[in-house]
């Protein structure tokens, strides 16, 4: 098996409703998730504020 390079340190704390936050080991700024657009509809739930969902990272990060 080859070297392990990184390991993420990631803490997930819902907020409120689907909004959740997270702290990245190395970065100061949180990161939010929730729902928007279609994932709000699909879920039927009206967040206070909008965020990215988790689906919309994973999609740009395969697209890198």
């Amino acid at each position: 098996m080859g070297e392990i390079v990184h390991t993420s340190k990631i803490r997930i704390v819902r907020e409120k409703g689907p909004t959740r936050v997270a702290m990245i080991e190395g970065f100061s700024e949180p990161i939010y998730y929730g729902v928007h657009g279609g994932i709000k509809k699909f879920y039927n739930v009206e967040p206070e504020k909008e965020h990215a969902a988790t689906l919309d990272h994973i999609v740009a990060a395969t697209a890198a």
